[in-house]
């Protein structure tokens, strides 16, 4: 029984990781797309297709276009993963003044607005 609880214990610890590990690469991609928005690039204008990036996990894909950074859950996934994933980016980026709103777009991903 030990053995048992003992695993239990360890796979959802692994879990745990595991998300805060795709999440915080996750913020690598957006916070250097959000950095570039404000020191390099005007806009991305549609040059920044090509400039799309995947988490280390393939969990997330993230791409800028014009001053807007698009980030997807490369899964089927529920709008609630969606919810959490705004959630999380909007505690991210609270107190960021060079982005806006974090949203749901109509076509099922996470907005980051950057625009002035």
């Amino acid at each position: 029984m030990r053995k048992v609880v003992f695993l239990c214990i360890v796979a959802i610890w692994g879990a745990l990781i595991t998300s805060c590990n795709s999440r915080s690469n996750l913020y690598e991609h957006t916070d250097y797309f959000v950095d570039q928005l404000s020191s390099t690039y005007q806009s991305y204008g549609l040059q920044g297709l090509s400039d799309k990036r995947m988490t280390k996990d393939s969990k997330y894909s993230v791409t800028p276009i014009g001053r807007l950074i698009i980030v997807k859950i490369e899964e089927y996934v529920s709008d609630d993963k969606y919810e959490s994933l705004r959630n999380d980016l909007e505690r991210h980026y609270k107190s960021d003044s060079r982005v806006n709103r974090e949203y749901i777009n109509q076509g099922g991903t996470v907005v980051i607005d950057c625009r002035n």
